[in-house]
């Protein structure tokens, strides 16, 4: 029996299984000629509570789900809980990092890496 509920099996509160998850978002990533394209699932997710960040060619996207509320109703079972999501992409040594952008539309997640121009340099070589 779950802790939450009573021995006549109405349930007292809102069912709590486990502490708050981490989760990895699906994604996807095209590759052109301009750049990266990398497209993730994140349903019920807003801007405000999402983190794009770049560190030493590692891009991480990262935020958290709220749990889903009904104004005007008391929750009396719950399997939408609030939870983190956090999911990191190595990037090539091409990837542009001045150029990268992110926008998101109805739970899906969309980052743009351009490519930089290569750095070729090159290197004089001298008799001696």
């Amino acid at each position: 029996m779950n802790k939450n509920q009573e021995t006549n099996g109405s349930t007292t509160e809102v069912e709590n299984t486990s502490a708050r998850r981490v989760t990895m978002p699906r994604a996807d990533i095209y590759e052109a000629q301009d750049g990266v394209r990398l497209v993730a699932d994140m349903p019920g997710v807003d801007e405000s509570s999402i983190d794009v960040t770049l560190h030493r060619n590692v891009l991480t996207i990262s935020g958290k789900v709220p749990a889903m509320t009904l104004e005007g109703h008391r929750r009396v079972y719950a399997e939408f809980e609030d939870a983190d999501f956090s999911r990191s992409f190595r990037l090539s040594d091409e990837s542009d990092a001045s150029g990268i952008h992110a926008t998101v539309k109805n739970g899906v997640l969309r980052v743009f890496v351009p490519r930089s121009e290569p750095a070729v340099k090159r290197i004089p070589v001298r008799a001696q």
